[in-house]
């Protein structure tokens, strides 16, 4: 029985060469499930933002939105990580979610590090590294 759900699990892993295909897969998962909270409720948005006592459930949905569509173009890039558009599409995702991220925290000050914000800048940052670091290699241009 667990041999036949670690066959079905593992079919579902992505076939590309190295780890960023699978790593695409997790952040895109990951990313499900930010989602979902975000649609359920503000705790988890309020506490990212900590510096904005104003988060509304209307700021979470669209948060939620947005992280819903990277997740979308990840998971398509980890199972299409050779196709050059796709693959440029998720690395322009973590370019953008750093950008965010980012300026949240040194711009805006709606975020602050240490705190809950570090995780998605060093989940994008690495990201966005590995990709560049790996781009001739998985997008033969």
């Amino acid at each position: 029985m667990s041999s036949s759900l670690t066959d079905a699990l593992r079919s579902y892993i992505p076939q590309g060469d190295g780890l960023l295909p699978k790593w695409m897969l997790l952040v895109a998962v990951t990313a499900l499930f930010n989602t979902l909270q975000n649609f359920v409720t503000t705790k988890f948005t309020r506490r990212l933002y900590s510096s904005t006592p104003n988060v509304t459930p209307l700021q979470a949905r669209t948060f939620g939105t947005w992280t819903l569509l990277s997740a979308v173009v990840r998971a398509y890039a980890a199972y299409n990580i050779h196709d050059k558009t796709i693959y440029d599409m998720a690395l322009l995702s973590f370019l953008i979610a750093f950008g965010h991220f980012a300026s949240e925290v040194l711009v805006y000050r709606t975020a602050k590090l240490p705190g809950p914000v570090f995780s998605p800048v060093v989940v994008s940052s690495l990201s966005l590294f590995w990709m560049i670091r790996h781009y001739e290699h998985y997008v033969k241009a």
